[in-house]
């Protein structure tokens, strides 16, 4: 396992995917894929049971991004740990690309779940979940969604039915950066406050500042010992971190930078490499 320093850097080599993914295809969603690029690091380089070499092996940890929009962020680090050249990240969106704007399982080795249309992920997660206790596999279920698309009805059925059935398999990440489309989630529709919503959904409930490496991994650790509950980890991020001009603006939802904005992303997060090195 690598320790925090390594994976702070393995998170800074998520980000340079993302920005480069999302200006050759000129088109995606940069601000919740950075927001998240934390979650995603932890999860590939410390926390589930994965083989490159063996994306489809029974036993592996399944993992669905419910938010598929940011799936920039999940190919970065798929990329990163070797499931598919780096390289390929640029022909994200391009004709012919098996890298399309949202996961296709059926495509692209170690996407466990295509995803999409917001609120669907979460009960294909809380299925594979069922499935694994009904199959009696100790395989463990993670899935990351944004509070944006919390709004949808369907994650709190999803969410009711994990917490009924005690499917301590099963972890839920929501990617709190307080900005979707339109603006801040509280204008939008608020879904505040999340924790005590999901605890009255019989959810073990942790808070966290989503992209701090220690933190995340006192949170899956907790997790994983958590026994006869679903755990959700309300991860508290910044929208577009690690690109100061990103940063906290809701317009980095869904645009790609320029060539200027995109060597200025590229410089800022080379140098935050160099300080970690020093």
């Amino acid at each position: 396992m690598l320790n925090t320093l390594e994976l702070e850097q393995k998170a800074i080599d998520v980000r340079k995917g993302i920005i480069s993914a999302v200006y050759h295809a000129k088109s995606g969603h940069p601000g919740g894929s950075l927001s998240a690029a934390d979650i995603f690091t932890y999860l590939y380089f410390a926390e589930l049971n994965i083989d490159p070499r063996n994306p489809d092996k029974e036993n592996r940890d399944r993992f669905v991004l419910s938010k598929g929009h940011t799936a920039p962020g999940l190919y970065s680090a798929l990329a990163h740990r070797g499931f598919f050249p780096v390289g390929d990240l640029n022909t994200l969106r391009h004709l012919g690309s098996y890298l399309q704007g949202h996961p296709d399982m059926k495509h692209i080795p170690g996407v466990d779940m295509s995803s999409g249309s917001l609120g669907q992920g979460l009960s294909a997660a809380v299925g594979m979940a069922m499935s694994g206790k009904m199959a009696q596999k100790d395989y463990r279920v993670y899935a990351l969604c944004g509070d944006g698309e919390i709004q949808e009805g369907q994650i709190w059925e999803a969410a009711m039915f994990a917490g009924h059935h005690k499917l301590d398999n099963l972890v839920v990440i929501i990617d709190n950066n307080n900005l979707q489309i339109d603006g801040t989630i509280d204008e939008v529709c608020s879904p505040y406050p999340i924790d005590k919503k999901f605890a009255a959904f019989h959810f073990h409930v942790i808070t966290i500042d989503g992209n701090d490496m220690e933190q995340l991994a006192m949170a899956f650790t907790q997790a994983r010992a958590k026994k006869n509950k679903p755990t959700v980890i309300i991860a508290n991020t910044v929208k577009g971190k690690g690109v100061s001009f990103m940063e906290n603006k809701v317009g980095w939802h869904g645009k790609a930078p320029n060539k200027e904005e995109y060597h200025l992303a590229m410089q800022e997060l080379k140098k935050a490499g160099e300080m970690l090195c020093q």
